[in-house]
């Protein structure tokens, strides 16, 4: 006789819950595309807390505004761009390899296509969401010329560079970088550089400036 065993029941426990830090980054990784594709006035929350797996409520608590997740977006990719960046490694460098370093990190992060996605759509509603203008130039752009202006301040104190405004030297260092590519690409002569031409790029401006910059005293 053959005796016949029940299922065994299985526990209807609550699935894991995500902690705050994880589930900010999967909506950040939502709205980074539906930005881009839908510009800032016109993108959904609903949809991307669909696309990041999470209600609208939950969205809501972590970014309380639209304004407040686009900050974050921005700031996520500018967070990525320091760690690859890391200013204590290139503090140490020789000269040349840390202006290079330096500015193949800058291409990387300002010629990427969604970075170039992101500053269009700032570009073509600044004026009706100035928020979003002043997100990008505080997060963005300040903070990447910081970190130029902070390694051209310690080679002149090295001795290395003579410079007397790392400001103006920084802003005209970065507009050789990315100016001509990152305009090309807005009027849609081209498509985003590859890894190797911001590279490539990077060596040409950092002899360019160096052969005016280097220090002879």
């Amino acid at each position: 006789m053959v005796e016949n065993k029940k299922p065994e029941k299985r526990s209807r426990g609550r699935p894991p819950v995500r902690c705050d830090d994880e589930t900010r980054s999967l909506i950040i990784e939502a709205a980074n595309p539906h930005f881009q594709e839908n510009g800032f006035a016109s993108a959904n929350i609903n949809l991307i807390a669909q696309a990041a797996g999470v209600s609208t409520k939950t969205l809501y608590r972590l970014f309380p505004t639209k304004a407040d997740l686009f900050s974050s977006v921005v700031s996520d990719r500018i967070g990525q761009f320091f760690l690859t960046l890391d200013e204590t490694a290139l503090a140490k460098m020789e000269l040349r390899d840390g202006l290079v370093r330096l500015l193949t990190a800058y291409g990387d992060l300002a010629l990427a296509g969604y970075t170039i996605a992101i500053f269009k759509l700032v570009i073509a509603e600044a004026d009706r969401f100035p928020e979003i203008a002043n997100t990008f130039h505080t997060q963005a752009i300040a903070q990447t010329s910081a970190a130029l202006e902070r390694w051209l301040v310690l080679q002149a104190g090295l001795k290395r560079l003579k410079i007397e405004d790392a400001a103006l030297a920084s802003g005209m260092l970065r507009g050789m970088m990315i100016m001509e590519p990152q305009r090309a690409v807005l009027l849609r002569q081209r498509q985003p550089p590859t890894p190797q031409e911001i590279a490539t790029r990077a060596e040409i401006c950092a002899d360019l400036f160096l052969n005016g910059c280097r220090h002879t005293a």
